[in-house]
């Protein structure tokens, strides 16, 4: 890399401060507002949509409702938000009780269904849209919300002949979902440092007592963490523990604390500001009189880090997850890279969707459909990856390394979003 990453030496024991709930808001607010105007137009016109529709229930949110209303907003009941696209812009509409502050336009603001149904139908007529998009996906998930039931209302209740205009609003769901803005983005950074810090408690005395911590310990102790700072976990945190087939050999297969000689890997992540993180990073826990881990645990991060490399600067705009994954593995291999292994999927609003999906760890060939998803400016990414190589201290032993890092594709080149791992952390 050309900058010093954050991580390249150890973060600051001053842990950064996380956002009240009243400044969470008006963040939310804010990155809606300039993803509205900004991102709204641009899947519209990807999809070649007159209208887009998303209908969902107060209690099954569609997913892409979730990421265009206000943080401080209750949803009552049926919700209708409807877009109209027309040579000004993007009219944006919401015909129900929830309170969307400034950003829509609300010609009804009750909670009567059959007074909904009206407002909607008033819409459509007065707009006559050609091509009316509903969110019906069938590659991509976040772009499926639309219950059964809420479709064949839609249906019933279009005058005609808009009924036979419904089309899939999956091309839209997909950049909107994949694409952030700038002042997101901007924010997004703040989240991730967030994450790295409290990944970085975990690798501490503080949390790890040789011979009594367990990883099962480090998962809760994790979680914990993350609840007490009011954050939410993108999934349950894991840790998993590696150690020399000598040492299991000695310690016994059923043993479970945590001894020094062994590596901690994680795979966590945490989900806050609307934003999700998702990392693999490494410790390593000192035997008496080392100061460094083993010197070929450290060429495997080395090595891990050439392949970060590799994978970010095979990033261009227009290229599909499969041409990437395919020109990223064919230079590793012609660099060296021992065995690589790419698994990476888009990152942000959600976790594991709905941008450019650039492998999988069971298919390293091609991905289809989701793989088949073109990059675009603004996309986030896990860098999630692997080598697999001999450690000569362990006898030989073959290891796979995984490490999992955020990263963003902004003006042409994909970076880090705060940093990588480069030495183990050491306990």
């Amino acid at each position: 890399m050309t900058e010093a990453s954050p991580l390249s030496r150890p973060l600051s024991r001053t842990f950064p401060r996380v956002h009240t709930m009243r400044e969470r808001a008006d963040l939310t607010y804010r990155i809606l507002s300039e993803r509205l105007d900004l991102i709204l137009p641009l899947a519209m016109g990807d999809a070649d949509l007159d209208m887009w529709i998303i209908l969902c229930q107060e209690d099954d949110l569609d997913p892409i409702h979730r990421t265009m209303i206000p943080l401080d907003c209750w949803c009552p009941i049926l919700q209708m938000l409807v877009f109209v696209r027309t040579p000004e812009g993007v009219r944006r509409v919401n015909i129900s009780g929830t309170d969307t502050k400034d950003l829509y336009e609300r010609p009804y603001r009750g909670q009567l269904e059959e007074e909904q149904w009206k407002a909607l139908a008033a819409l459509v007529t007065e707009t006559d849209p050609g091509r009316i998009g509903v969110n019906i996906g069938a590659v991509q998930w976040c772009g499926g919300g639309l219950t059964h039931n809420l479709l064949t209302q839609l249906r019933e209740r279009l005058p005609e002949p808009y009924a036979e205009r419904l089309v899939s609003a999956e091309v839209a769901a997909t950049r909107w979902g994949s694409t952030l803005s700038p002042f997101q983005i901007e924010v997004y950074e703040h989240v991730i440092g967030v994450a790295h810090h409290l990944l970085a408690d975990c690798y501490s005395r503080e949390a790890v007592t040789p011979g009594l911590t367990t990883t099962e310990d480090l998962q809760w102790y994790y979680w914990q963490r993350a609840a007490d700072l009011g954050l939410e976990v993108s999934f349950q945190p894991y840790f998993h523990r590696w150690r020399s087939e000598a040492a299991i050999e000695a310690y016994g297969k059923d043993d479970k604390p945590l001894r020094p000689g062994d590596m901690i890997h994680s795979d966590v992540g945490i989900k806050y500001l609307g934003l999700n993180s998702d990392h693999q990073q490494w410790a390593y826990l000192l035997r008496p009189g080392e100061r460094e881990a083993p010197e070929g645990l450290r060429r495997l991060l080395s090595k891990a880090n050439h392949l970060q490399d590799v994978f970010m600067d095979e990033f261009a705009g227009g290229r599909t997850g499969n041409e990437m994954l395919a020109s990223i593995l064919e230079r590793a291999r012609s660099e060296g890279v021992p065995n690589p292994k790419v698994y990476s999927h888009s990152l942000g609003m959600f976790l594991h969707e709905p941008g450019p999906l650039i492998g999988l760890p069971w298919e390293q060939e091609r991905c289809e459909g989701r793989g088949d998803v073109a990059l675009v400016e603004g996309n986030a990414f896990t860098a999630e990856l692997g080598v697999r190589d001999v450690v000569p201290e362990w006898d030989g032993q073959e290891v796979g390394f995984g490490v999992e890092e955020d990263v963003i594709f902004l003006h042409g080149q994909c970076r880090m979003l705060h940093g990588r791992q480069e030495r183990f952390y050491l306990i």
